[in-house]
């Protein structure tokens, strides 16, 4: 089963079902006030129509107390349920708020790149680009920084997107419910390679997910210091890659400028055209 990139209303856990639920229920309160206003402008124009005599004309009319207590009270109201919706749902869906499951959290820190994704999973040793696989029914605990740029992580069918910033990191919890294949992409333009900054979401069985994360920590092309910085080069439509983590703080390093931040694309610069595919690095 594969998702849709963008098929909010389709939630594959529990955070994307709240924030359905908080998009459904702020779209009818809404309506309670479109609805009978669109009514109103029919009702209105049919009955005031020339033709009909039993119509009231009255040029004098300034005010109406009664008038005016619905035109102000019931905005006022659908403002006031607005924002306690959103309110409660920003409580309750705080991204650094625990999500419940059936095991541990699932550690993985997210790197944005100049134009491609890196995740990390410290506790397995392994490291991914453009490619991220989790296990069903377990928690997801992200942190998330940028080498370079400003950018915005979404995986649109587990919810909530969240910034990713250079020198900065930010948490975001997440679970996927069901095993399937799903769509996460950048949701924040961040120059020439941003169209082709998504990425695959593998959900597979606990067993599954074990199964790779064992043969993906012996794969041939490990992740250190030096392939990060050819990594972290600008490219576009880099494939898909697994690496062996070879240095477990490379996400401290990253998130504390101990490796410089990404010069990015330097535009006008001979030489400088991007490559497509990114590094292969080893």
């Amino acid at each position: 089963m594969r998702g849709s990139a963008m098929n909010i209303l389709d939630p594959q856990g529990p955070i994307g079902a709240a924030e359905k639920t908080i998009l459904i229920d702020s779209l009818a309160i809404m309506l309670a006030i479109v609805l009978p206003t669109i009514v109103a402008v029919f009702g209105f124009a049919y009955w005031f129509r020339a033709s009909n005599p039993k119509a009231r004309y009255l040029p004098d009319w300034a005010y109406s107390g009664r008038i005016e207590l619905v035109v102000w009270s019931i905005p006022t109201l659908t403002i006031i349920l607005l924002g306690g919706v959103a309110w409660l749902g920003a409580h309750q869906l705080d991204p650094a708020k625990a999500v419940e499951g059936s095991a541990q959290p699932l550690r993985i820190q997210a790197v944005s790149l100049d134009w491609k994704w890196l995740f990390i999973y410290p506790d397995q040793q392994v490291a991914t680009i453009n490619t991220l696989t989790v296990p069903a029914g377990v928690p997801l605990r992200f942190e998330l920084t940028s080498s370079s740029v400003m950018n915005v992580f979404f995986i649109p069918q587990f919810g909530s997107m969240i910034y990713t910033m250079n020198g900065m990191a930010t948490q975001l919890n997440l679970r996927a419910d069901r095993p399937g294949t799903f769509e996460g992409l950048s949701a924040h333009f961040s120059g020439d390679g941003f169209p082709d900054m998504h990425f695959d979401v593998h959900v597979v069985p606990s067993e599954q997910f074990s199964k790779w994360a064992q043969e993906a920590s012996r794969a041939e092309k490990s992740l250190d210091e030096a392939s990060y910085s050819e990594i972290a080069k600008p490219s576009t439509k880099s494939q898909p890659a697994v690496y062996r983590l070879a240095d477990p703080q490379l996400f401290h390093a990253i998130v504390t400028q101990k490796l410089p931040p990404s010069p990015g694309f330097q535009a006008g610069v001979k030489g400088a055209d991007l490559p497509a595919g990114g590094a292969d690095a080893r």
